[in-house]
């Protein structure tokens, strides 16, 4: 029988591992880990710290109590907090060490142990941990790029309960090939935002902060959107993976774009702005040759991020992209603009005007969004504007982060 359960164990290892394979953005690669351990050990609750800068970084967090209560409980994923890698925390404990641990009662803990809990995530958000099971995330050679923190694991009554040597077996394990998939997601997103970096030289105002909101905005956009359609977890979780990435190229295309235009202060002219029209094109002539499915949707948005829904965007139907002289043609509209363009393009107005430019201040908030909702039905999907203030809680929360 324990020899049954062993191999079983180790099925279930392999399963969970392939799982996480193919997933390229490191926000859903950290939701699955989180997702896939939690699964495996009932625990109610879960976060994920990363290394930053020699400190660890509150990364991501799962809470099924929480979500229950607050469906905008996801504005915690985006919670600023950092902690020292040293002896005093559990989870700096864990990344200096590099040792699991396992908490029966974070409240009553011996005074003698070099570390102690902090409640900061328990008064913050009402909840109330327990028990924990704290793994160091390393990769395949040994380093430590971030802890795994599983919280309150339950029994079948959905009382609390401790975690056992076997869940602390198992997590670790998985948690060594977790690390290193979180250290090539974290390799691509370098190559995606040095390309953004690239951008940003010719205009200044393309920077990686600017991307980063705006891929957060639209995975968190399409999420309620996805649920409200009833799309299947799978498909919502590979979208999501393939989203933010595609979403945060939005505007590279505008390395085609001179210098003179991009950079100028005063009021375009008219043959100026029309130049800056192109960028649509260059940016979807680079991802024309699509071997992945996140290139696909980098050209469906960078082509189609300036389309309106009342089909008065550009640059409109266009029969080849390649050829010499391009003519733009009468503008996609409503549904015809694939779901993720229409998406990113209140993400990006959104934090276009929110935020402080060199040309220009930010707009006041209440000026913002009185510009959303009433061009909603005319630039932006109406459907996507009730969303975005449904959850303009965690819009906020994104914002404030990056």
């Amino acid at each position: 029988m324990e020899e049954n359960t062993n191999l079983s164990n180790i099925s279930m290892i392999l399963e969970k591992m392939e799982n996480i394979y193919h997933i390229k953005d490191i926000h859903s690669l950290l939701d699955r880990i989180l997702y896939e351990t939690r699964t495996f050990t009932n625990a109610d609750a879960g976060s994920i710290f990363l290394i930053v800068n020699d400190k660890l970084k509150f990364s991501y967090v799962q809470n099924d109590t929480l979500k229950k209560n607050d469906i905008l409980s996801n504005k915690y994923i985006y919670t600023n907090r950092e902690i020292d890698i040293n002896e005093h925390s559990i989870a700096g404990y864990v990344a200096f060490k590099g040792e699991s641990l396992i908490i029966d009662d974070a409240y009553n803990m011996d005074n003698n142990l070099p570390y102690s809990f902090n409640s900061f995530f328990d008064l913050m958000s009402f909840y109330k941990t327990k028990t924990l099971l704290v793994v160091p995330l390393k990769t395949s050679k040994g380093r430590t790029v971030g802890v795994l923190e599983l919280i309150n694991a339950m029994d079948k009554n959905k009382n609390v309960k401790v975690f056992t040597l076997a869940d602390k077996l198992f997590v670790t394990q998985f948690a060594n090939y977790a690390g290193i998939a979180i250290e090539r997601a974290l390799m691509l997103r370098d190559v995606v935002l040095r390309m953004v970096q690239l951008a940003e030289l010719r205009d200044p105002e393309e920077t990686q902060t600017h991307v980063t909101r705006v891929g957060s905005y639209a995975t968190e956009i399409y999420q309620r959107w996805a649920e409200a359609h009833n799309v299947p977890k799978d498909e919502i979780n590979n979208f999501r993976d393939i989203l933010r990435i595609a979403a945060m190229l939005h505007d590279v295309g505008k390395v085609g774009i001179s210098d003179l235009i991009l950079k100028k202060r005063d009021n375009l002219t008219k043959e100026e702005f029309e130049e800056i029209k192109y960028h649509t094109i260059h940016g979807a002539r680079l991802f024309n040759v699509s071997r992945s499915d996140w290139e696909v949707m980098a050209r469906e948005i960078t082509l189609n991020h300036h389309e309106r829904w009342d089909g008065t965007g550009y640059p409109g139907k266009i029969k080849n992209i390649f050829d010499e002289r391009i003519t733009f043609g009468k503008g996609r509209k409503g549904v015809e603009i694939p779901l993720s363009a229409r998406i990113v393009c209140l993400a990006d107005v959104y934090d276009a005007l929110i935020s402080k430019r060199s040309y220009k201040n930010a707009w006041p908030e209440n000026k913002v969004l009185n510009h959303i909702k009433s061009e909603s039905g005319k630039k932006f999907d109406p459907e996507l504007v009730k969303i975005f203030f449904d959850i303009y809680d965690i819009i906020k929360a994104i914002k404030e982060r990056y």
